[in-house]
């Protein structure tokens, strides 16, 4: 039945935002494999045969359950400009989300670029080109094994004109290397993510910069440092707010927020309001967590282990 209902809420939105603002969507959406063997990854797992048991029929709920959330987001506005992607393997599951999903109707293009990372996943970005004009993108490689780590995502980097600014936008999207069980070493390959990130900063110093992603960090953790040095964050900072607040991801029962916007300073008096987190009722379980695909193997039906938080921007 709410397949028929994300229908028909998806076939009354308009194909393009007619208010003042411009939606910005970041989410991770807890690994989004296709079903098939690709050479070059290690993605056995995501196999119908694999640990996972990833079949065709999880796969496109998965995708069917994500346009529904963005739907969800749109609500009676329209469809966001932007949405940032974590853990995407690959172009196919952005040509089934875009093309062959009830998205389709929002007619989303994409940017994508195929990393190092080995079991396949990446971050991507929808867009609509009738809100955002894209100029061009190019995916930035982490020196991993020059260092000596294991080769992690790429950070995205793209740039276009939109409604909402009056100069070139550029979103970077960036999604780092996990804490769980990485230790020291995980804590300076992070680092050493920040500091490539920053660098990329420096080169856009002076120009309207979103970053967005996954950082598997807390605002205020000392990662954050030499990013805010550049960028403001906007999400919540105080202790009060945080104890206030929810979180966008859940672990050994507490929430914590690790999923990040930043803008530059430019760009603060273009955002409006404050970062809104998507607790839909069916983006959670019935003890209000989020309804994740799979718990370690086994399979939970649902849709990320991650909420998507939005942020939009007005029209100077």
């Amino acid at each position: 039945m709410w397949r028929s209902a994300l229908l028909l809420v998806m076939l009354t939105l308009p194909l393009c935002h007619t208010t003042k603002a411009q939606c910005v969507v970041w989410w991770n959406v807890e690994n989004l494999f296709d079903c098939q063997h690709d050479s070059l990854k290690d993605d056995y797992e995501f196999l119908p045969e694999g640990t996972y048991h990833w079949t065709k029929s999880r796969y496109w709920k998965k995708l069917d359950n994500l346009s529904r959330t963005i739907a969800a987001i749109a609500g009676d506005d329209a469809w966001p400009m932007i949405v940032g992607m974590g853990e995407v393997e690959n172009d196919t599951v952005l040509r089934d989300l875009t093309l062959r999903s009830p998205l389709r109707r929002a007619r989303y293009s994409y940017v994508h670029e195929e990393g190092p990372d080995k079991r396949g996943v990446d971050v991507a970005m929808l867009y609509d080109s009738l809100q955002f004009h894209l100029l061009g993108h190019k995916a930035i490689r982490i020196p991993s094994e020059e260092h000596g780590f294991s080769p992690t995502r790429d950070i995205l980097q793209a740039w276009g004109v939109c409604p909402t600014l009056s100069d070139t936008l550029y979103i970077i999207i960036a999604h780092l290397p996990s804490r769980a069980g990485s230790g020291m070493k995980g804590e300076m390959h992070r680092r050493l993510v920040v500091a490539t990130l920053c660098s990329m900063l420096d080169e856009l110093e002076g120009k309207s910069v979103m970053l967005m992603g996954d950082f598997n960090a807390e605002p205020n953790d000392r990662i954050f440092r030499s990013i805010e040095e550049r960028l403001t964050s906007l999400m919540p900072q105080s202790k009060r707010e945080l104890r206030q607040a929810k979180g966008t991801y859940y672990f050994r029962k507490m929430w914590g927020y690790i999923d990040h916007f930043f803008v530059s300073p430019n760009m603060l008096s273009s955002v409006k309001g404050k970062v809104s987190v998507g607790q839909f009722p069916f983006l959670l379980t019935d003890k209000g967590t989020p309804w994740r695909t799979f718990q370690g193997p086994v399979y939970k039906g649902g849709i990320s282990d991650h909420l998507p938080i939005w942020v939009d921007l007005l029209s100077k």
